[in-house]
């Protein structure tokens, strides 16, 4: 490996090793009271070692949301990649795939979702928005293409049929913060969550040219986990 090769890895793991203490301090603090001279102290670190990789204590958030994301993608992808599975089965499980995937590490998304309802990190949400949107579509329009190919679903563009399936869940994750602030303040019923979920799977059905019915949507069970 040349000596360029090697300093770049070098400086790549450094840099996740950041990510992880962030995420670690995240989950045991919350990123409010989270400093940087806390995550200095986790990797016994000097402050020009974090600054020559994050400029901000928000961009360290935003790497560490991004992480998760790409681990949750990389869980997902031999089920992604399946050459057994209908296009409607994939699209389901990657919907409760990463679903489950946030169950299973609840205090983690509860930190995040806390510091992701913050007004001052409203930069940070439309960056990650932005790179959502960016991993997903692809992803989804290659789904969604399969399922042209099988027959199933009647779209017109699959690329552009994947935007507003990547955008309308991008809006169901915001309305699911606020119903799931709004159901631990007791302001609304398990059963609005569920209608609100209801209407959800009937978009995706009219999305994709389904019968009503076609698309199941979130397991019952991981919704009573979040908002029973």
């Amino acid at each position: 490996m040349a000596r360029t090769d090697r300093a770049a890895a070098a400086q790549a793991i450094r840099r996740e090793a950041f990510v992880d203490a962030g995420l670690r301090l995240i989950q045991a603090k919350g990123y409010e009271h989270m400093s940087v001279q806390d995550v200095l102290d986790e990797l016994d670190a000097s402050k020009g070692a974090f600054y020559h990789y994050f400029d901000s204590k928000r961009a360290l958030l935003l790497a560490a949301i991004e992480r998760m994301t790409d681990v949750v993608l990389a869980t997902l992808a031999p089920l992604l990649e399946d050459p057994t599975l209908a296009a409607l089965e994939k699209l389901e499980g990657l919907f409760n795939g990463i679903a489950t995937w946030k169950s299973e590490r609840k205090d983690l998304m509860l930190a995040a979702l806390r510091t992701w309802a913050s007004d001052d990190n409203a930069i940070v949400r439309e960056k990650l928005r932005r790179s959502t949107r960016e991993r997903l579509v692809p992803i989804i329009a290659a789904i969604v293409r399969q399922g042209v190919d099988e027959g199933r679903f009647a779209v017109g563009s699959p690329d552009e049929t994947a935007l507003v399936i990547v955008l309308l869940i991008q809006g169901f994750q915001e309305v699911a913060g606020e119903l799931f602030f709004a159901r631990r303040a007791g302001t609304v019923s398990f059963e609005a969550v569920e209608r609100m979920v209801a209407s959800q799977v009937e978009t995706m059905d009219r999305i994709l040219g389904l019968p009503p019915g076609s698309f199941t949507g979130l397991d019952r069970d991981i919704l009573r986990l979040w908002f029973g």
